[in-house]
C-alpha cells in the first residue's frame, strides 16, 4: 500500500498506464475506472502508431504530414517534437513485450493510412494493435511495486486552489465520495465521444476532466474541433465498432448501395484523403439516402479472418460477411482534437496538475488529426509528464479524506437527451440556428439538473462552434463553408464560458 504522497493517476489507457510506468520509482494511485485498461480508447483502437520507422521515412516527414493534415492550426514545433520522440517510444513498447508485425527481413511491417506521404503506421495483427499494448501496458503496471490500482473507482474533480492542485475528488466502488491528497495529478481521461449519439468510444468518455480543468482554472484549446471516423460499422449499436482506416490504405473502396464508387468524385486521394473529407462525403450520401459501404471484397477477401480480425468478428456478430458483402458504414464521433491547454509534457498551467492524451490540447493535431498520431502521443506524453513530475520538488500534500461536493450527475434520460442535441447540432455539419439551438438546449438542462460536468463539456464545444465562422478542419459550418484567411486557435476559460452563457 502506498503510505507517502503518490502522483494521482486518473485514466488507466496507454497514457495514463505508460506515465505511471515511467514514474517509478515514484509512488503512483492510478484510478482505472471498471477495468484497468478495458473501458479506454486505447484499447480499443486498431490501426497502430504512427512514427517514422521505415528506411524511406524521417521524423521531418512525418511532422509536414501531420501539420498539412491539421489544416493550418498544427503547432510545427510541437508537431515536430512529436515525430522525434515517436521512433523510440515505439521500440520501447516493443521491448515490453508488445508483438509489432516485421516483415520477413527483419524490418518494420507499416500500414498506409489516410493523409500520410508514407507507410508508417505500426501495427500488431492487423487491428490489434490498441488492445495488445494494452494488454502488455496492463501487465507490466500490475506487476509495478510503485504502482497502487484503484479498480472501480472514478474522478470526480479536483483539489485546486490559488494556482496549485492538491489532489482529486474520486468515487470508490460503492459510489462514495473521496479526497485523494497527492504531489501531482495527471488526467489520462479519454476523449468526449459519449456526448453524442454514435461513436467509437467508451461511452462514459463525456469530456469531464474538461470541466474539472475548467473549473481550476485551466484554459480549453480548440474544443470544437472533434473528429469523426467515417467508417464505423452501422449497426446500430453504441459504441459503434470500428472498421479500420487500415482497410483503406489496403485498397477497400466506398460506395453507395448501387455499388457506385463515390470518393473518386469528391478528392484526389479518394478513400485517403483526410478524416474530415471522407466523414462528410459519407454523411452526406446518408442524408441524401443513398448508402454508403465500405467495399473490403477485392482488397482483402477471404483473408479477412487473419488480416483484420476485430473487423471481422464485429461484422459476423451482426450477420454482416465482409469476405463477400460491403460493409455498411456511418460516420461516428472518433476523436477531440481539442483539449486542456498543455505541452507535450502534460503541463497546464497549474501547478502539479498535468493532463496527457486525448483530454489534452497540445496543438498536434490542429483542426484535423493524421491518422494514428494519437497512441503516438499518448506514449511521448506519458513519458514526458513522468519526466516532469520525477524532477519536479515533492510537497507534502494534506492526508486523503471525506470528499469535497462533487457536482451533479446528469439522470439517463437528460443524458440522452444531450446526445442526441450534440449529433443533431454539433455534427459533422453545423450551422448557427442549430448551435444556438443547442446552446438553448443545455442552458434547460443545466436549470434543471445543475452544472453537471457533462453539460459543460458540451458548452465548450458548441461555444466555440458558434464562434468559429468558418469550416476548418473538422468544423464544417454550412453557413460558412470557407476558412478564414488566417488560423486561429480558440481559448476558452471558465470566466469566458460564463461571460458567454446564454440566459
Amino acid at each position: 500500500m502506498v503510505t507517502e504522497a503518490p502522483v494521482v493517476i486518473v485514466g488507466s489507457g496507454i497514457a495514463g498506464a505508460w506515465a505511471a510506468l515511467k514514474l517509478a520509482p515514484v509512488p503512483v494511485v492510478m484510478l482505472t475506472g471498471r477495468h484497468t485498461g478495458g473501458e479506454s480508447s486505447s484499447a480499443w483502437a486498431q490501426g497502430g502508431i504512427a512514427a517514422a520507422l521505415g528506411p524511406d521515412d524521417s521524423p521531418e516527414q512525418h511532422a509536414k504530414d501531420t501539420i498539412a493534415a491539421g489544416a493550418g492550426l498544427v503547432d510545427e514545433q510541437v508537431a515536430l517534437e512529436l515525430a522525434r520522440a515517436a521512433p523510440d517510444e515505439v521500440r520501447a513498447l516493443e521491448a515490453l513485450g508488445v508483438a509489432f508485425e516485421h516483415a520477413a527481413d527483419g524490418g518494420w511491417s507499416l500500414s498506409l493510412e489516410a493523409a500520410h506521404s508514407r507507410a508508417r503506421v505500426a501495427r500488431v495483427g492487423g487491428d490489434q494493435a490498441g488492445a495488445a499494448i494494452v494488454q502488455a501496458l496492463v501487465a507490466a503496471v500490475r506487476a509495478a511495486d510503485h504502482i497502487e490500482l484503484r479498480e472501480g473507482w472514478f474522478g470526480a474533480g479536483l483539489r485546486a486552489e490559488h494556482g496549485r492542485c492538491r489532489g482529486a475528488s474520486a468515487r470508490d466502488p460503492h459510489g462514495r465520495l473521496h479526497t485523494l491528497a497527492g504531489r501531482a495529478v495527471v488526467l489520462a481521461t479519454g476523449g468526449l465521444g459519449g456526448l453524442y449519439a454514435v461513436t467509437t468510444n467508451p461511452p462514459g468518455n463525456r469530456g469531464q476532466a474538461l470541466a474539472w480543468a475548467a473549473r481550476a482554472g485551466c484554459t480549453i484549446a480548440d474544443p470544437e474541433f472533434v473528429q469523426f471516423h467515417p467508417t464505423a460499422i452501422d449497426i446500430g449499436r453504441m459504441p459503434a465498432p470500428l472498421a479500420t482506416e487500415a482497410l483503406r490504405g489496403e485498397g477497400a473502396i466506398l460506395v453507395d448501395a448501387a455499388g457506385r464508387r463515390f470518393m473518386a468524385d469528391v478528392h484526389p486521394d479518394a478513400e485517403l484523403a483526410p478524416r474530415d473529407v471522407v466523414a462528410r462525403a459519407v454523411f452526406e450520401q446518408k442524408a441524401a439516402g443513398q448508402g454508403a459501404f465500405l467495399d473490403a471484397r477485392d482488397a482483402v477477401g477471404i483473408e479477412f479472418p487473419s488480416r483484420f480480425p476485430a473487423v471481422f468478428h464485429a461484422c459476423m456478430a451482426f450477420g454482416i460477411d465482409p469476405r463477400h458483402q460491403p460493409i455498411p458504414v456511418a460516420p461516428a464521433v472518433h476523436y477531440h482534437m481539442g483539449g486542456i491547454r498543455t505541452g507535450l509534457d502534460g503541463a497546464t498551467g497549474i501547478q502539479g496538475l498535468h493532463a496527457i492524451g486525448e483530454v489534452a490540447g497540445t496543438g498536434v493535431h490542429g483542426a484535423n488529426r493524421l491518422a494514428s498520431n494519437s497512441l503516438a502521443e499518448a506514449l511521448v506524453m506519458g513519458a514526458r509528464a513522468a519526466a516532469t513530475i520525477r524532477g519536479s520538488e515533492a510537497s507534502a500534500p494534506p492526508h486523503d479524506g471525506v470528499g469535497i461536493e462533487a457536482s451533479p450527475r446528469l439522470p439517463e434520460a437528460a443524458l440522452d437527451t444531450l446526445r442526441r442535441a450534440m449529433t443533431a447540432h454539433a455534427g459533422v455539419v453545423r450551422d448557427r440556428a442549430g448551435l444556438e439551438t443547442l446552446i438553448d438546449q443545455l442552458d434547460r438542462l443545466e436549470h434543471a439538473h445543475g452544472e453537471a460536468d457533462s453539460l459543460l463539456a458540451a458548452r465548450c464545444i458548441a461555444t466555440s462552434s458558434l464562434q468559429r465562422e468558418e469550416s476548418r478542419g473538422a468544423h464544417w459550418r454550412a453557413d460558412f463553408p470557407e476558412p478564414l484567411a488566417a488560423a486561429r486557435h480558440t481559448f476558452l476559460t471558465l470566466d469566458h464560458l460564463e461571460r458567454t452563457h446564454r440566459p
